[in-house]
């Protein structure tokens, strides 16, 4: 079949202008419109909306409320890790701003790193008597409930790699102290859904963890509630728990998480997914 003349460079420069739109967005942290795309790569505005468009369907950018289009999960999975959490902040940071403001509380994002519980955004609660952590500040992951929640939904390979390197050291007298108890309370997490740190890092704070999944379908970060324990009190958990369940699934599914059916899963996965998702 001969081809049409020419189509090899209609195809060519199709390509060209769609790497030249990708290269303008991973230059831009915090994204850029429609307009300032066509004005940084000179495409004109209908051409550009339609390649915008479809790579956003793709899930190779995402769109902001703000109408900013960012390197989306598929295309993160490809490049470092920076430009991951550049795409999971953006994603999550109105979600959490929902949390914190129906909750009143302080709402930290943290992602599993080194063996550890890495905190990459922390929006301080309004109330004078609080407990916060710092955007780079790290914790061990038995006594959190983040660690907890990224822990317990781990492939089964991947968490007794992450066991097996634990120490156990003690933040309060309420710490985990052994690998049994903790085995214990990740298979509790995955029933309810959520981890609950009762005063494990700090003596009169409690806080809730839950899971975010990313398009691979493990979880690449977890969302907490922290507070006084005066405020979080333990009758007030599953109201709170289910708010910031929900506020997590919220992020999962715009990271592309699907549902389970999509794909095969290891059955020790699939249990625990489904827990999240029930």
């Amino acid at each position: 079949m001969r081809k049409a003349p020419g189509s090899n460079h209609t195809a060519v420069g199709v390509i060209t202008k769609v790497l030249r739109i990708l290269e303008a967005i991973q230059g831009s942290p915090s994204g850029l419109t429609l307009k300032n795309i066509c004005e940084t790569t000179a495409i004109n505005k209908s051409t550009a909306h339609r390649f915008l468009m479809h790579l956003a369907h793709e899930e190779y950018l995402i769109r902001t409320e703000s109408g900013a289009y960012m390197i989306g999960p598929k295309l993160s999975q490809m490049t470092t890790r920076p430009n991951q959490w550049d795409t999971l902040l953006a994603v999550a940071r109105p979600i959490l701003w929902d949390l914190w403001k129906s909750t009143a509380e302080t709402v930290n994002l943290a992602a599993l790193d080194q063996g550890t519980v890495l905190y990459i955004e922390v929006f301080e609660s309004p109330h004078e008597f609080r407990l916060s952590s710092k955007v780079g500040a790290r914790r061990p992951l038995h006594v959190t409930a983040l660690g907890k929640a990224l822990t317990a939904f781990l492939p089964a390979k991947e968490q007794e790699r992450i066991l097996g390197e634990l120490k156990f050291e003690p933040a309060t007298p309420n710490s985990i102290m052994n690998l049994a108890e903790f085995r214990h309370e990740l298979e509790q997490v995955c029933q309810q859904g959520y981890a609950i740190d009762d005063e494990e890092v700090v003596l009169g704070a409690r806080c809730l963890g839950a899971p975010v999944f990313g398009s691979e379908r493990v979880p690449i970060a977890a969302v907490s509630i922290s507070g006084p324990v005066t405020r979080i009190s333990l009758e007030s958990v599953p109201v709170l728990a289910g708010t910031l369940v929900t506020a997590a699934r919220s992020i999962s599914a715009a990271l592309g998480f699907s549902s389970l059916e999509s794909a095969p899963l290891d059955e020790n996965v699939r249990a625990k997914r489904t827990s999240v998702l029930a």
